[in-house]
């Protein structure tokens, strides 16, 4: 990776990567994670993995361009996930689309976080071993990670859960996400910096002003500096959103290991 990009070759990526793609021309990205063999867990709003019928909400302003493919020639099981849930193991083909591929970067320095203009890209907290993170994938395929939400509980939220353990107890802020921080970021910085336009009649100091804004935001809300994070085992974060018990654990995790192997 780059000094100035995320991208990598496929050659490069290893089991326990987070991984991601842009969609739309850049518009937003999608998160998942490889878990090996040219796999990739990600979460997505569960009415798209459907025929694409029903209400609309917040999740189309990100996910509605996205649609299982009917069939997969590299891999038969492209696209297996539970009823009711939006976790889903995909090719990379499939996952990536006619996308580059992208890796998410953990443990950088706060300087290099905030020299990042775009959100969605690294963060501040450090991985988990890559065996633990393929773990609370796997799991998650076969239990579930919620109820999709652009702003709280979105793809790259998932991933980032999946690579740390890291879970945000306040539930009626913004998510750990760095894209969705940016949309927030964004707006909230032009309105704070807007009072400065009267004692600022330099532009650029404005702009200046108003960027620097935005990158706190940005920092502020990512999940490696944060308070309102608590380390969960991903058996009792499904005990909380009241998924399967052990008897139907053991099962789903040998289930896991075929899905990986085949």
């Amino acid at each position: 990776m780059g000094l100035l990009s995320n991208r990598v070759e496929r050659s490069e990526i290893k089991p326990g990567d987070h991984i991601y793609t842009y969609r739309a021309v850049f518009t937003y990205s999608h998160h998942g994670i490889f878990v090996g063999g040219s796999k990739v867990v990600h979460f997505r709003p569960e009415r798209n993995l459907n025929s694409g019928t029903g209400s609309s909400s917040n999740s189309d302003l990100y996910d509605s361009r996205f649609s299982l493919p009917s069939s997969c020639s590299t891999f038969p099981d492209c696209g297996f996930t539970q009823p009711n849930s939006g976790v889903v193991l995909s090719c990379l083909d499939c996952f990536l689309g006619k996308g580059s591929l992208y890796c998410f970067e953990y443990g950088v320095t706060p300087s290099v976080f905030l020299s990042r203009v775009r959100g969605g890209t690294c963060t501040t907290a450090t991985s988990d071993p890559p065996e633990m993170v393929i773990h609370r994938a796997m799991y998650l395929l076969q239990n579930g990670f919620g109820n999709y939400d652009v702003f709280r509980n979105n793809c790259e939220d998932f991933t980032l859960y999946c690579k740390t353990g890291l879970l945000i107890t306040d539930k009626q802020g913004v998510g750990g996400s760095g894209q969705a921080s940016s949309v927030i970021g964004a707006p909230l910085a032009a309105i704070l910096s807007s009072p400065l336009k009267l004692l600022m009649p330099n532009p650029v100091g404005v702009a200046t002003v108003t960027a620097g804004m935005y990158c706190m935001s940005r920092y502020a809300t990512d999940i490696g500096v944060r308070t309102d994070v608590i380390k969960v085992a991903v058996e009792d974060l499904a005990v909380n959103l009241g998924l399967p018990g052990p008897d139907k654990e053991v099962a789903d995790n040998e289930a896991s290991n075929q899905l990986i192997a085949l």
